[in-house]
């Protein structure tokens, strides 16, 4: 099954006792957009992760803009909305993917593969007719959901520097390409990329429409690189990374790693080298 859901797949299944929504629906510098979003309507049954509160930790000195989660805290968390192993997981929201990206490998890291995204996001399944509730959601019957980490999903700092110094692993920037390039940085402190990055925005996974593209076009997209590379993924602060990391699973590439900090953690180190224009 692919890691990708149609909307008429899940209006077909939402209401199945096995089955859990994910409503990740979220914007940068309105904390509280999404919540407000997931009370004025949502789909029946979703229950809410807040990108802040619920996927990443608090801002440290290094970790980025959104590090990654206490896994036992996100176990908890992921137990009280009633997810555990045995249960499949759809997320969405409205941001073209990216949030629920970000749960859907927060899950595969935490051991749970019984993880999709929702094809399109909120307003087009609201757009198709398909029921949408402002009603109190329903109390869950909590469940215990045990975290069994993957390390081989995860890229640190020291990782990301040897594959500058020794070129182990190839490094893909998912951010804008100006922001690639450093003609402009709205976000962080410095401008550029990791030496030897090269760009994929994480946007031209998706067509026109919104929709996400075929395994075989993703595949286009990533032609660079071959099926076995080992490949390290980095966005601004290891959330609009999740979409190319996704896109590459469904491109058939088996051994990608997301740099979690990226950039936002990269620069918080004076040492690392900064690049910029094209590689």
């Amino acid at each position: 099954m692919r890691n990708i859901v149609p909307m008429n797949w899940l209006l077909a299944r939402m209401y199945e006792p096995d089955l859990v929504i994910a409503d990740c629906r979220f914007r940068l510098g309105q904390p509280d957009a999404g919540r407000e979003a997931w009370r004025q309507g949502r789909i029946p049954g979703a229950v809410y992760f807040d990108l802040e509160k619920d996927l990443s930790s608090p801002v440290a000195e290094h970790g980025g803009r959104h590090p990654l989660p206490d896994p036992a805290a996100l176990a908890d968390k992921l137990g009280r909305a009633g997810i555990d192993g045995s249960v499949r997981v759809v997320a969405y929201d409205d941001q073209g993917g990216a949030m629920a990206s970000r749960f859907w490998w927060l899950l595969r890291y935490m051991g749970h593969d019984q993880v999709y995204v929702m094809d399109q996001g909120f307003t087009a399944w609201k757009d198709a007719g398909y029921p949408v509730t402002d009603a109190p959601p329903p109390v869950r019957v909590p469940a215990t959901f045990v975290p069994r980490l993957r390390a081989d999903m995860l890229a640190g700092v020291d990782d990301v520097r040897r594959a500058v110094r020794e070129r182990w692993a190839a490094l893909i920037d998912s951010r804008e390409p100006s922001r690639y390039r450093g003609e402009a940085e709205p976000i962080d402190a410095a401008a550029g990329h990791i030496p030897s990055a090269r760009n994929r925005f994480w946007k031209d996974a998706l067509d026109a429409d919104g929709r996400w593209l075929s395994g075989e076009r993703q595949r286009q997209r990533f032609a660079d690189w071959n099926a076995d590379d080992p490949l390290i993924v980095y966005c601004g602060s290891g959330v609009t990374a999740c979409p190319n990391v996704l896109a590459l699973e469904e491109a058939g590439f088996r051994n990608v790693r997301l740099y979690a900090g990226s950039w936002s953690d990269w620069i918080s180190y004076p040492e690392n080298p900064i690049a910029t224009g094209e590689e």
